[in-house]
């Protein structure tokens, strides 16, 4: 741990690993197909394809798909199910929707959404899954089979919301769920982090997202987010 003006920086960002871009990609739509609810055997055939194909990356992306892979098998279908509910449905650090970690539960969270639609209009696509334009799984999936631009662009969308993946990430391995082995992944085809979007991060796990009480006028001179859940 190293100080900054805001206090101690963490140094355990996940380091960015050296992929081509096909393999970026293959990388990203795994972590999209498997970030999303288990709902069905779809899902089990989904691990089993990433099985084949986890080998054709690099052994430290390999490695985190791996351990995931099979903490999936040990909990089987319906304890995934259970787990994911627990996990991203009922702890506020575990949202999967990425403008939450910008604006939490505020009214600004619905331009900040539209925000997203727009940034993935431009890039060419048009939401067809059923899954708000913030989640990740969304944008993972753009910049896994958009075209070079797009793959490039949605790629930055998520590079400029990494405090809030980090969050995710941070939120994800301390309650030792196997879901952050996909967290860590992804972040190893991301750009390294930098010190501004570090320092975010660090207030984020702080604070929590911001929050908004209605009717009040000016900032409350105490925090005002909620704890997670236990």
């Amino acid at each position: 741990m190293r100080r900054t003006h805001t206090g101690k920086l963490p140094e355990n960002f996940t380091r960015p690993v050296k992929l081509r871009e096909a393999q970026r990609r293959s990388l990203f739509m795994m972590a999209s197909l498997l970030l999303d609810y288990p709902a069905d055997n779809r899902y089990l055939e989904i691990l089993a394809v990433t099985a084949e194909q986890a080998g054709e990356l690099p052994p430290a992306v390999a490695r985190e798909l791996t351990e995931f892979l099979e903490a999936a098998r040990r909990l089987g279908l319906r304890g995934l199910q259970t787990h994911y509910v627990e996990t991203f449905d009922q702890r506020r650090r575990c949202s999967p929707y990425l403008s939450y970690y910008a604006v939490g539960d505020t009214r600004q969270r619905g331009a900040a959404i539209l925000a997203f639609r727009q940034q993935l209009q431009a890039l060419g696509f048009e939401l067809a899954r059923e899954e708000l334009a913030d989640h990740i799984g969304v944008i993972l999936e753009a910049a896994a089979t958009g075209d070079r631009n797009a793959h490039r662009g949605a790629t930055e969308i998520l590079s400029a919301h990494r405090d809030g993946i980090e969050v995710l990430r941070a939120a994800l391995e301390h309650l030792n769920s196997p879901f952050a082995h996909l967290v860590i992944a992804l972040t190893m085809g991301l750009p390294e982090i930098d010190k501004s979007t570090a320092d975010s991060y660090l207030e984020l796990i702080r604070t929590g997202p911001p929050a908004e009480l209605v009717g009040i006028g000016t900032p409350l001179p105490f925090p005002t987010h909620q704890p997670d859940q236990p």
